[in-house]
């Protein structure tokens, strides 16, 4: 039976046409078009010529015809834009001005700059499970011996290396993307630097699909797409930087590291646009609201074809302000009574303490011993000392009050 219609799609629908055809197509399992015909209408399907018949034929056609696959390029409608972006990015700028400000007055800078990314190699491997307490982790990238899983060392050392990269990587490159996520996956996975050669699904903790990768066949295009978006779009860099971390996930590219390749290529766009975010920890903050970041993730995934990453935007520009608050706060800070302190000689147990102060003030002694691998007394211990010279000072009450670092 022949596809015929009088209704002709405007140019501006055929992408979601084509996605839906193509999609469903898949999800399935379908061959030829014509099975598509109860599921979609008549339309839908009458945009390929009546000799494409099968779904392949359908995918090839798109990719030989020019304009057909200008107007189905994934990246035009992959978000939905918020007018209150502009409010948020505003607040950024601000902060900006605040932590040139406080790094140009900070005698500490490349101090408290290692530190922040050696807690953010702690921070986006933790969110992928990796066990390493902070403390083991400041001992890994310090060649300390540390007794622990191999492949969590491996994980971690690899994290560092990568982050160390970020110079000299173009966000724009397929070949820096492998060549990072070599980086990252060295000595773990057989496919490392390499986009998979096998279906991926993101699955719950009871099994649940959440969503399935690109056909992996797709993922060079689809990856090549992305960056060629970013590359040419003058979407302002917050936003950019959120929407390709989210569509990194989306695409899945790797069998293994997504989600550190993700996070990390956020950094790095972030950092082309002001070299400040190289250092500011954004996957930290990302690290203490997990939960919210897989609900983000999952409320930007649609399962009718393409994704509307808007409520994955909303939340990275809400933790990259945050995350400038704290590291203002930090410098700040680091320019009084800390300063003080780390000059009298702040051992790596007690720059550990304030770290985590510094990430959550209302962390409890027994969860920084737990974190740091100590005993609670040796955390109490330390703590005495912090008071006394005057870097930290509780406020409250012991099970409801919080840190404050002077």
């Amino acid at each position: 039976m022949g596809r015929k219609s009088n209704k002709k799609p405007k140019r501006n629908e055929i992408h979601s046409i084509c996605s839906t055809v193509i999609q469903l197509g898949e999800a399935l399992n379908l061959k030829r078009l014509s099975q598509l015909q109860t599921h979609v209408y008549i339309e839908q399907i009458s945009i390929f010529p009546e000799k494409v018949l099968t779904l392949h034929e359908a995918k090839k056609y798109i990719r030989n015809n020019p304009k057909i696959k200008r107007a189905t390029n994934r990246m035009d409608t992959f978000f939905t834009y918020n007018p209150l972006w502009h409010e948020q990015i505003g607040k950024i700028y601000a902060l900006l001005e605040r932590v040139k400000i406080s790094e140009e007055q900070s005698k500490d800078v490349l101090h408290l700059k290692r530190t922040n990314r050696i807690l953010t190699v702690g921070s986006t491997t933790a969110i992928e499970g990796n066990r390493l307490t902070v403390q083991q982790v400041f001992d890994v990238i310090n060649d300390k011996v540390v007794f622990a899983p191999l492949h969590d060392i491996q994980e971690v050392k690899n994290a560092f290396s990568a982050y160390g990269q970020i110079p000299d990587l173009d966000p724009y490159s397929v070949d820096d993307l492998l060549k990072a996520h070599r980086a990252i996956t060295e000595n773990l996975i057989q496919e490392s630097g390499q986009f998979r050669s096998v279906g991926v699904a993101v699955v719950d903790s009871k099994g649940k699909v959440l969503h399935l990768g690109a056909n992996f066949e797709e993922v060079p295009a689809r990856v090549a797409e992305l960056l060629e978006w970013g590359k040419t779009t003058d979407t302002h860099a917050l936003i950019k930087s959120s929407a390709m971390h989210f569509m990194i996930e989306h695409i899945h590219p790797f069998r293994d590291g997504n989600g550190r390749i993700g996070r990390l290529w956020q950094t790095l766009v972030l950092s082309k646009w002001n070299e400040l975010f190289e250092w500011l920890p954004v996957e930290t903050m990302i690290y203490y609201n997990q939960e919210k970041y897989y609900q983000a993730l999952q409320q930007s995934q649609s399962n009718s074809g393409m994704p509307d990453c808007r409520p994955f935007i909303d939340f990275m520009l809400d933790i990259i302000g945050n995350a400038m608050v704290r590291y203002v706060e930090s410098e700040e800070k680091n320019n009084g009574g800390l300063r003080g302190g780390i000059k009298g000689g702040l051992n790596e147990v007690e720059q550990a303490i304030v770290s985590l102060i510094r990430e959550n003030q209302y962390i409890r002694v027994f969860e920084m011993a737990q974190k740091l691998s100590k005993p609670v007394r040796t955390i109490e211990n330390h703590i005495s000392r912090l008071k006394e010279r005057g870097i930290v000072s509780r406020m409250g009450s012991k099970k409801t009050g919080y840190w404050k670092i002077n």
